[in-house]
Formats: structure tokens, C-alpha cells, sequence
């Protein structure tokens, strides 16, 4: 299998989403276009992503309106920048992303989360329940989350920002229940989701990985896509998974071997990336 055949391969992943592709790229080489694209090198880069021009221009726009992006000229290009609001998603995004993330300990404890809200409140509890996920917490039972204590200083920075201290209380736990807290967890999380989820990460980017062990790509372009296209994939994982200790999870757990395909997917093709972003950046 030749990286072409990567690339192929790579193509056929699902649920790649404009918007999101877009912040992929503002995100990761922001460095090397220092927060700002000119629409024609986003156009061009977003084609190596199978993102056509007109699905470009369309999510520009929606992101223009929802606060993530500013047009700005330069010289005589047309381009956008990111807004205060986007580089703090960003930020977000890499923090979790890039830092190597080893599972808790049981002996940790737990962060658990407690939320009454009135029926009058009921969008705003939509909001907070959709806030938590994104932490990666579980629902315990209604009204009550629970994560590794870990990230309770991130879910409490969270409510703080997002104006819901009225509403929430927050703890820090052991437990000491009766049952198995392999039980407890199984009934917080949809650990057979996120199994499933996983797996359809290694189906898509093992063959790419195997091909990359083969033969490196050599054109700039390539590498670019192939490894835009597997952070693209592997972001949605730091925001669902907190980490949960390995001997609370399934034997033949895939997660782990998931994030050593995608530390392995970045050393081999992250810096040719750079180099290509860093090429179209000074051509402008």
C-alpha cells in the first residue's frame, strides 16, 4: 500500500464537518500563518481535505457570523482572521489535544457535579448537561454528573464562564458504595459507544499507518492532508473520554491503542505538514 493509497484511504473517513475541518487548520498552524488565511489559501488547502469551494465559503460565513472568525485585508488579500472567542476555543483544543493524557487512578477520587434548574431554565440545562459531556463526564443520575477529579478544576472554570454557579454544586468524592464500581461506571458512561467510536478511528487509520511504516509521502501536500485529516478524527476523543482508570474499563480496551496510533500518525507526518502550511503562508 503506496501513501497514495493513504491518502485514498484517509478520503473515506466519515463524518468530516466544514466548520470543524477549518478550525483544524486555523488551530494547528496558526503558528505559521499567525492566526490569519487568505481565502484563496484556504480554499486551496481545504480542497487537499475534499472540502470543496463553495462548502468553504459557506462555513467562512457561518463562522463569521457566530464570532469565530474576522475578514481582514492585507496589502491587497482578502483573508480571515481568528477572534478573541476562536483562539480561546483553540487554545482549548490544544491544551487537551497535545498533552499526553495517562488514565486516572482509582484512588484519585471523583468530581461529582449536582444541578437543580427550573422548568423556566430548561434550554440552559440542555446547555450545562452539553458543557459536561464535553468534560467528559458521566451521568450518574439525573441532576447528578461524575468524572475523575481531575477535571474538576476545568468543569468549575466552565460553570464559572458559562454563568451557572446558581444552579450547580460541586464535590469531590471517593466511593465507598456496596456494588462494583466497574457498575457505576458502565451506568455513567456508554462505554460500548465510545469503545465503538474508538474502533472506528483504528479501522480508518491503521491502514493509513501501515501504509505511512511502507513509505513516508514525499510530497508536502500529502502529509498535510493525511495528517489534517486524522486530528480531524481523533479531536472529538479528549472532549468524550476523561481518562477513566484502566481496570474500570473492558480488557480489550481500544483507546489506548487509538491514541498510540495517532502519537505515531503526528511524528511521522506533523512536521512535512508544518512545512507545507509554512510554504503557503509565505507565498501570500
Amino acid at each position: 500500500m503506496t501513501s497514495q493509497d493513504a491518502t485514498e484511504a484517509n478520503r473515506s473517513a466519515r463524518n468530516r464537518r466544514p466548520k470543524s475541518l477549518i478550525l483544524d487548520v486555523y488551530g494547528r498552524y496558526s503558528a505559521q500563518f499567525r492566526g490569519w488565511i487568505a481565502v484563496s489559501d484556504l480554499v486551496t488547502m481545504m480542497d487537499l481535505l475534499d472540502v470543496d469551494e463553495q462548502a468553504v465559503r459557506s462555513a467562512v460565513s457561518r463562522m463569521t457570523r457566530r464570532g469565530l472568525l474576522e475578514p481582514e485585508v492585507r496589502g491587497k488579500v482578502r483573508g480571515y482572521r481568528t477572534t478573541p472567542e476562536a483562539d480561546l476555543l483553540l487554545a482549548d483544543g490544544d491544551r487537551r489535544i497535545y498533552v499526553s493524557m495517562e488514565p486516572a487512578t482509582l484512588d484519585d477520587g471523583w468530581v461529582l457535579v449536582s444541578f437543580s434548574m427550573p422548568e423556566s431554565d430548561r434550554n440552559k440545562r440542555h446547555v450545562l448537561r452539553s458543557k459536561l459531556t464535553w468534560h467528559g463526564m458521566g451521568n450518574l443520575s439525573s441532576g447528578l454528573w461524575i468524572g475523575p477529579a481531575r477535571v474538576m478544576g476545568d468543569v468549575s472554570q466552565t460553570l464559572v464562564r458559562e454563568g451557572f454557579t446558581e444552579y450547580a454544586d460541586v464535590f469531590r468524592a471517593s466511593y465507598e458504595g456496596l456494588g462494583d464500581v466497574r457498575e457505576l461506571v458502565r451506568r455513567s458512561w456508554d462505554i460500548d459507544a465510545l469503545g465503538a467510536l474508538y474502533q472506528e478511528f483504528l479501522d480508518d487509520q491503521m491502514p493509513v499507518l501501515d501504509a505511512l511504516r511502507d513509505a513516508l509521502p514525499t510530497e508536502p501536500p500529502d502529509a498535510f492532508a493525511i495528517y489534517t485529516k486524522a486530528l480531524h478524527e481523533w479531536r472529538k476523543f479528549p472532549y468524550l473520554d476523561p481518562g477513566l482508570p484502566s481496570e474500570l474499563l473492558p480488557a480489550a480496551w481500544p483507546g489506548r491503542i487509538a491514541a498510540d496510533v495517532f502519537v505515531e500518525l503526528r511524528s511521522l507526518l506533523e512536521p512535512r505538514a508544518f512545512n507545507y502550511a509554512a510554504s503557503i503562508a509565505a507565498a501570500t
